[in-house]
């Protein structure tokens, strides 16, 4: 039985050149990477500067999506059809090695190129809402739906994931012999999320008891 090939990088600008053996090129590995996270960062040019928004996103299918303001300086920039950009992180340890140029850290990452596409109206409305439901099921149609003014003043745009990579740190890296042979201390620390008990508002009329989607919330990125 042949083993497949592991996919290879789609573009040359998504092809991990440093520590390229930490590289990963596979959907699911990727999918599973920006599902877990909520905050991402998207980089543009605004004016001949560099500028990098963080923002929620979320993804379905094959692209992903995030939203802001209307009035807002990104939003208004990639209307435009300005490339960009799309990088999600997460932050999964820290590594202390016995020779100080080895240190390092545990994570997982994606990055994304391409230009953004902005939804119509009826799009925007179907992405909201399965961004909402992402976030806890069942908390779109429970909250007030938004009024008209609130919905000019967002906007909405999603990124084919065509152009993508993950880059994933899971071990400690190879360190000389002669370190090897010292009595320094080397290994790391994991480093997770932790989630609390929900906290009604201040303003919560008595008797109103937290949703099931509140109970049973769980943020995707704990591990």
């Amino acid at each position: 039985m042949t083993t497949p090939t592991p996919p290879g990088p789609p573009s040359d600008r998504t092809r991990v050149r440093r520590y390229h053996w930490l590289a990963k090129y596979d959907r699911d590995t990727i999918n599973d990477i920006i599902d877990a996270g909520i905050v991402s960062q998207i980089g543009y040019v605004f004016h001949g500067s560099p500028f990098v928004t963080p923002t929620c996103h979320w993804r379905i299918d094959d692209c992903v999506y995030w939203h802001g303001s209307a009035a807002s300086r990104m939003m208004k920039t990639l209307d435009q059809g300005v490339p960009v950009c799309f990088t999600v992180t997460h932050l999964d340890g820290v590594v202390f090695s016995r020779a100080a140029f080895n240190h390092n850290i545990l994570y997982r990452s994606v990055m994304a190129f391409g230009t953004a596409e902005l939804l119509d109206d009826a799009d925007k409305k179907a992405a909201l809402a399965a961004f909402t439901d992402r976030l806890a099921p069942g908390l779109w149609a429970y909250a007030r739906p938004p009024s008209e003014r609130e919905w000019r003043a967002v906007k909405v745009f999603r990124l084919k994931l065509d152009e993508v990579s993950a880059k994933v740190a899971s071990g400690l890296p190879e360190e000389d012999e002669a370190d090897y042979a010292t009595d320094l201390w080397a290994g790391h620390v994991p480093l997770t999320l932790t989630q609390g008990a929900p906290v009604p508002d201040a303003k919560l009329k008595a008797g109103i008891d937290a949703p099931d989607f509140v109970t049973a919330f769980r943020y995707a990125g704990l591990r």
